[in-house]
């Protein structure tokens, strides 16, 4: 028998999970991952055709009709993911009325989909209209971008921009910039809209007080860009401990150059074509 567990995607989810809670990010059971899949991802097992339970999702998610998702549970540790995947992660199938999702692996103790699978699912939408490729949302809570969102303005511009100039690879992983939202209360689909909104123009959203919001075409890209957006923020928090004098900075002519080299994009409201700002 072909087990799904058995799965480089069951494997992938769960490395990162814990790499995730190694980093710190993941207290107790804090964050979630969701990764899309295919027909052709799930054709070869033989243990995800039997649904097991329907799950009513509190969201119309028809735009992905059809789609199986791979999500971590509600109330599950991001520690324990490795070593007890059938337990915190299940497979679901988006029903063709896009209000349920129909199990077909995992959750063996009864858990059910992450209380933010709703947000996750609007995300997915929003991004699969900007990227076709697009597969994970993942979002866990950065304890320096946490940090970051109690001593700036919440200011999409500035904030990019001070993590743009911490690290030369700041702004050839995220050149388009960051998202962010106004505080909300988690778990609501009110704080999922708001979110999917700031999809459309950005892969990473902030989420102030919180945590972070972030999407990629595989886990480890999803992954790579929360990481590289947090050592950004952990660079200016030692910048802080250490006083805060900043004697040279990245200019803004050489995040310029960096664009070039790299070949990207960066986002002009935020770094125009010319020194002048």
């Amino acid at each position: 028998m072909v087990s799904f567990g058995d799965s480089e995607f069951v494997k992938k989810v769960a490395s990162v999970t814990q790499a995730s809670y190694q980093h710190g990010w993941d207290e107790r059971n804090g964050g979630n991952v969701s990764l899309r899949l295919t027909d052709e991802d799930v054709a070869d097992f033989d243990d995800v055709s039997e649904v097991k339970e329907t799950l009513d999702l509190g969201f119309d998610a028809s735009a992905l009709a059809g789609s199986y998702f791979l999500v971590t549970g509600t109330g599950r540790y991001f520690r324990n993911v490795i070593d007890q995947p059938n337990l915190d992660l299940g497979l679901v199938k988006i029903t063709a009325d896009g209000q349920h999702a129909d199990l077909l692996w995992g959750y063996e103790d009864g858990a059910k989909p992450t209380s933010e699978f709703p947000s996750h699912l609007m995300s997915h939408i929003e991004r699969l209209k900007v990227d076709p490729s697009h597969r994970v949302v993942m979002h866990c809570h950065p304890t320096n971008v946490i940090a970051l969102s109690f001593t700036q303005d919440l200011d999409e511009r500035e904030i990019t921009r001070l993590l743009w100039k911490m690290q030369a690879e700041s702004l050839v992983v995220f050149p388009e910039g960051i998202g962010i939202i106004p505080y909300m209360t988690p778990g609501t689909n009110e704080i999922g809209a708001a979110t999917s909104q700031k999809m459309a123009d950005f892969r990473t959203v902030i989420w102030p007080h919180h945590g972070i919001f972030g999407t990629g075409a595989d886990v480890d890209e999803a992954f790579g860009l929360i990481e590289t957006v947090e050592k950004a923020a952990t660079i200016y928090s030692q910048i802080c401990a250490q006083g805060g004098n900043i004697k040279q900075e990245i200019t803004d002519d050489q995040l310029r150059q960096l664009a070039d080299a790299f070949g990207v994009t960066a986002n002009p409201e935020y770094l125009p074509e010319t020194s002048k700002l």
